[in-house]
């Protein structure tokens, strides 16, 4: 999943086989990649 940066639709786009990476929606062409929240637990020794 990609998120355009300007209008902030989130996108499925397969990036190796896309002849353009648009924006359906607004035509912009920077794509962020969305990332899954990261949550570490550290043991306190």
């Amino acid at each position: 999943m990609y998120k355009c940066l300007l209008c902030g639709r989130k996108i499925d786009i397969d990036i190796q086989s896309a002849d353009k990476i648009i924006c359906p929606s607004c035509g912009y062409r920077i794509l962020e990649k969305e990332r899954p929240p990261v949550v570490r637990k550290v043991e306190s020794v």
